[in-house]
């Protein structure tokens, strides 16, 4: 397998109110297709990774009935959003705030040694929010040795 991840799709209670969250909220930008909950499915371009939304329920039917259970408020996944600044990583937690997320830790000193806060988004969906110790690279990839 070639090591690449190409669509993360999120399980929602609420298409609608997701879409706005992220649309609106965190103004993701949406391709020409499956650009409206009306499609049933939702895809954000990001820059690497193309982002998804799919009600929960038909998600856990695609995967097999089994996985149809009431989800734990930690799913033990996280995404993460590195930023080039600490007042970005601030900004951006704001944002998702006042977009309707949760804010569930303060941006403080990492142990690691950056900067970091996490939010949820309606879903309980958990981001990450940091600024690394190395700077970005120039397309706004984490710097890997």
């Amino acid at each position: 397998m070639e090591p690449r991840i190409t669509i993360i799709t999120l399980g929602v209670e609420d298409l609608n109110r997701s879409f706005d969250f992220y649309k609106n909220g965190l103004g993701l930008e949406t391709g020409e297709e499956f650009s409206k909950p009306e499609d049933g499915i939702v895809f954000f371009k990001t820059k690497f990774v193309v982002l998804a939304l799919y009600p929960y329920d038909k998600l856990a039917e695609d995967v097999g009935e089994e996985f149809l259970v009431k989800k734990s408020k930690f799913s033990g996944i996280t995404l993460a959003h590195n930023t080039r600044t600490e007042q970005e990583v601030d900004s951006i937690l704001e944002q998702a705030k006042k977009a309707g997320g949760k804010i569930e830790k303060q941006a403080q000193r990492a142990e690691w040694g950056g900067y970091s806060g996490y939010f949820s988004d309606p879903d309980g969906h958990l981001w990450e929010v940091a600024c690394g110790t190395s700077p970005l690279n120039e397309d706004g990839s984490v710097p890997l040795k």
